[in-house]
């Protein structure tokens, strides 16, 4: 079932936690609302589930507005950062719960119920809990409960609110591989909440980022990370280098020297920010056309890559190399080398206007 989200706005006292939403979430999507804490994430997905009330605008899912509808009325699966299971009921009935409450003439027979809570508990791998309490399973079991619990009922979109927020690196990385398998199976329209840039990027389809109550830039994956709209989607989407410059219509003055923007901003003169990612700088050990030269500062091995911090001009630069480039080039804390950017993106944008987060130059 699509979602469709018009013009809506939410207010707390004088805060503007939403200002004036626009998306269309196609049916069988699988959408990551991205985007640092107080950004809107999920005051919209709320709003989705009907669990708070816009100020204006209006939800509509598969065409039909549902601004008026209560939150049961929807149809809409929810699922917890903190899994809010009932402590005092088994695997099995905090799954059959939402089946066994339903009025009467909606309510599916015993057996029925159980055949259904047994299909759920197999597919997310946990039917051999079936008898079990919630206190005697782990994190990563607990929030797989809650997932079938939502969806037992059959919902026709599935919300979930940092769900795998209170877990644990790795089990994050198993169970976000999970929901991906388990969408592609069941293909039901999902929205998610996190503030993880790795954990929407593996998941979605489509990243919605998310900042001040407003959406900075809609795309797949690779395009809000490959080609970011602003300098908060850039800073936000993974580590970055931040270069004060001089822009000379496709060309930056980064430190006296000139370095090719892949995509200059139409007005191609001023002042301009150049962005460059850690692993698309190069490091040599002499002296080239156009580099930068810093100080090695520090060398760090972080699993299968060497991250390098380097001192220009009182600032830090961080490079992020291959084991074998780090070995052929010798780097000792202290030794003089000269950086080249690969890729450098550049935005009009004023030096004030930046957020924290990125390194300078």
């Amino acid at each position: 079932m699509s979602i469709e989200i018009n013009g809506v706005i939410k207010r707390f006292g004088s805060f503007v936690a939403l200002n004036s939403i626009d998306l269309r979430i196609p049916t069988g999507e699988l959408v990551a609302l991205l985007g640092p804490s107080g950004g809107g994430k999920t005051t919209l997905l709320r709003i989705i589930a009907g669990m708070e009330t816009a100020d204006a605008g209006h939800v509509s899912f598969a065409g039909e507005v549902a601004t008026h509808l209560h939150a049961r009325e929807r149809n809409v699966g929810f699922v917890f950062q903190h899994y809010a299971l009932f402590r005092h009921m088994s695997v099995f009935e905090n799954v059959a719960f939402g089946l066994r409450v339903k009025p009467r003439d909606e309510r599916p027979s015993p057996a029925e119920i159980h055949r259904r809570v047994m299909d759920l508990l197999s597919l997310v791998q946990l039917d051999w809990l079936a008898g079990r309490y919630p206190s005697q399973l782990s994190g990563g079991q607990r929030q797989r409960i809650a997932l079938a619990r939502a969806l037992a009922v059959k919902p026709k979109v599935l919300l979930l609110d940092e769900p795998f927020g209170a877990l644990d690196a790795k089990v994050r990385k198993e169970l976000r591989r999970w929901l991906r398998h388990l969408h592609d199976e069941m293909h039901i329209s999902s929205v998610f909440v996190t503030h993880d840039q790795e954990e929407a990027l593996e998941v979605a389809d489509r990243v919605v980022v998310m900042n001040r109550g407003h959406i900075e830039q809609i795309g797949t994956p690779d395009e809000v990370y490959s080609n970011p709209v602003s300098p908060f989607v850039y800073q936000f989407l993974g580590d970055v280098n931040v270069f004060h410059s001089r822009l000379h219509g496709a060309w930056a003055d980064v430190s006296r020297e000139a370095v090719k923007a892949d995509d200059p901003p139409p007005d191609d003169r001023g002042q301009a920010l150049a962005f460059v990612r850690p692993h698309d700088i190069n490091i040599e050990s002499a002296p080239i056309t156009g580099g930068i030269e810093a100080t090695v500062q520090d060398i760090h091995a972080i699993g299968p890559l060497v991250r390098v911090e380097l001192a220009h001009e009182s600032e830090l630069v961080e490079v992020e190399l291959t084991h074998e480039r780090a070995k052929a080039l010798h780097l000792e804390k202290g030794q003089r080398v000269w950086l080249k950017p690969r890729h450098v993106k550049v935005f009009n944008v004023p030096a004030e206007a930046l957020e924290e987060g990125g390194s300078g130059i």
